[in-house]
C-alpha cells in the first residue's frame, strides 16, 4: 500500500509540474491574424506606399489606420536589409537586419531574396517568438516590393 501511495503521489507531482510549465509559457494572443489577413494588409500597404511613398510609414504606425490589427503590423525594408519602418519597434528603424540570425535562420535575407525575385512578392517562412515570449515559433511574412524600390511585409504565426 505504501508503494501505491508513493506512485500516486509521484504521478500527481509530475502532473502538477507539467501544468505549471504550461502556465509559464507565453500565451498566444487570443485574437491572432490569419494568412489571408496578413497578405491583404501587405497588399494594402504596398498600394499606400505606391501612392504616398515613405509618408505611408506614419499611417502604418497609427493605431486606428487598419495597419495594426490583432497581432498583425507592417514593416518595410530596403533591398540592402535596412529596416525603413516598423509599426511597433521604432528602435529597429535604420538598422541593418540582413545578417540577423538569432533563431537559426536569416529571415530578412530571405525577404530580400523574394523582393528581388521576378515576381517581387511572396511568403517567407522563419522562426520568431510570440509577443512576450522567448521560444521561437513558426512564423511567415508576406512581402511585396513596391514601386518606390523597397518592400513591406506583414507577418503571421503559423497555426498548428
Amino acid at each position: 500500500m505504501k508503494s501505491f501511495t508513493t506512485i500516486i503521489s509521484a504521478a500527481l507531482l509530475a502532473l502538477s509540474l507539467n501544468v505549471m510549465a504550461e502556465d509559464a509559457k507565453p500565451a498566444a494572443p487570443a485574437d491572432m491574424g490569419t494568412e489571408a489577413e496578413a497578405q491583404e494588409m501587405s497588399e494594402k500597404a504596398a498600394k499606400l506606399v505606391d501612392e504616398k511613398g515613405e509618408a505611408a510609414f506614419e499611417t502604418f504606425k497609427a493605431k486606428d489606420s487598419g495597419f495594426i490589427a490583432k497581432d498583425l503590423y507592417v514593416f518595410c525594408m530596403d533591398e540592402a536589409g535596412k529596416m525603413l519602418s516598423h509599426a511597433l519597434k521604432d528602435d529597429l528603424v535604420g538598422k541593418d537586419m540582413l545578417g540577423f540570425d538569432k533563431y537559426g535562420d536569416k529571415p530578412f535575407e530571405k525577404m530580400v531574396e523574394v523582393s528581388k525575385s521576378a515576381e517581387g512578392k511572396g511568403w517567407v517562412d522563419y522562426k520568431w517568438p510570440l509577443p512576450g515570449g522567448t521560444e521561437p515559433q513558426d512564423k511567415k511574412s508576406y512581402i511585396i516590393k513596391n514601386s518606390k524600390g523597397f518592400f513591406c511585409g506583414v507577418g503571421v504565426y503559423v497555426k498548428k
